[in-house]
C-alpha cells in the first residue's frame, strides 16, 4: 500500500453502523507513518474509527485544517486515547472566531472556534507545531501553508468574524491548511473547508509541487455557502486542470453536490463517512 484515506467524521452516512456530524475528519495511512487530518466536532471519531478499524493510537501527527470547532472538537477525545501527539497547524489556529448566526429579527456574532484554550488542550498532551508557509510534513506529504488568493470570484464569506481593535472584521483565514500528497498518480489534494478559495488552493498546490496533474480533491468546498457565480467559476477552472476525482464533503452543500456531480459523473464520488481513495 502506497497511501489510503479514509474519511471518520463527515455530515453524511450511508453505511449502517457509522455515525454522522457536521463536521470532518480523515485518516491517511502512508508506508512512513499515519496521519489525521482534522478531529471532527468530537461525536462520531472515536466510534467511527473503531468501527472503520482505524487505529488512532498508530498515528503519528494530527493536522489542522483551520481553527472551528467541526474540525477541532475532537482533539481532546483523540489525545485521551492516543496520548500526547504532535498537532501540526498555523499559529492563528486557536484564536477567537465568531459566525453571524440569524438570532429572532437580528444577526448575532456567535463564538465558533476551537473550543479550548492552548493550556488545556498542552496540559492534555497537544504538542503544536506551527507552520506558516507550504511544508512537507513526511515524505511526500505537504501542507499548503498560507494560501496566496489570487482568483476574483472566490471572496470568502462575510459573515465570519474575528475582533480586532475592538472592533468586528472578516476572518481572513490566514490559517486554512489543505493537505496535499504527490503520488505517482499525481496530486491528492485534501480539503478541510477550503475557506481560501478551492481553485487558489489548486493552484498553490500545482505552483509549489510542480506536477499539474491532479488525481484527486476530497474535502469540503463551501460552495454551499457562496454565490452561484463562485460555482460556475469554480466548474470551469476544475475542467481545465482534468481533474481525476473529485470527492466533495462536509460543507459543500446539497445543490452544489448536485450540480458537481451532474458535471463530473463518474469523476464524482461523495464523500461521506467511511469512504476510502487509494
Amino acid at each position: 500500500m502506497d497511501w489510503k484515506i479514509t474519511v471518520l467524521c463527515e455530515n453524511t452516512v450511508t453505511t449502517p453502523g457509522l455515525l454522522g456530524e457536521h463536521g470532518f475528519s480523515a485518516y491517511i495511512e502512508t508506508p512512513d507513518g499515519n496521519i489525521l487530518f482534522d478531529t471532527g466536532q468530537g461525536f462520531s471519531l472515536i466510534p467511527n474509527a473503531l468501527r472503520l478499524k482505524k487505529d488512532l493510537e498508530r498515528v503519528t501527527q494530527v493536522v489542522l485544517s483551520h481553527g472551528h470547532f467541526d474540525h477541532t472538537g475532537g482533539l481532546l477525545a483523540f489525545l485521551g486515547v492516543h496520548g500526547p501527539c504532535d498537532i501540526v497547524a498555523h499559529p492563528d489556529v486557536l484564536m477567537e472566531r465568531f459566525r453571524l448566526i440569524q438570532m429572532g429579527r437580528e444577526e448575532k456574532p456567535v463564538s465558533i472556534g476551537v473550543p479550548w484554550p492552548d493550556a488545556y488542550l498542552t496540559t492534555r498532551g497537544a504538542r503544536f507545531v506551527y507552520h506558516r508557509g507550504f511544508t512537507e510534513i513526511a515524505k511526500n506529504i505537504f501542507i499548503t501553508g498560507e494560501v496566496p488568493r489570487k482568483t476574483a470570484f472566490e471572496t470568502g464569506d462575510p459573515k465570519f468574524l474575528v475582533r480586532k481593535n475592538e472592533e468586528w472584521v472578516p476572518d481572513a483565514f490566514l490559517d486554512d491548511y489543505s493537505l496535499v500528497l504527490k503520488t505517482p498518480q499525481g496530486l491528492v489534494i485534501l480539503l478541510g473547508c477550503a475557506h481560501a478559495g478551492l481553485i487558489n488552493i489548486l493552484e498553490h498546490a500545482v505552483s509549489q509541487t510542480g506536477d499539474d496533474r491532479v488525481y484527486a480533491i476530497l474535502g469540503g468546498t463551501h460552495l454551499g455557502f457562496s454565490a452561484e457565480s463562485q460555482l460556475e467559476e469554480t466548474i470551469r477552472a476544475l475542467k481545465q486542470y482534468n481533474v481525476g476525482l473529485l470527492a466533495t464533503s462536509h460543507c459543500t452543500g446539497q445543490r452544489p453536490i448536485a450540480r458537481l456531480a451532474a458535471e463530473f459523473g463518474e469523476r464524482f464520488a461523495f464523500g461521506n463517512v467511511g469512504f476510502v481513495l487509494s
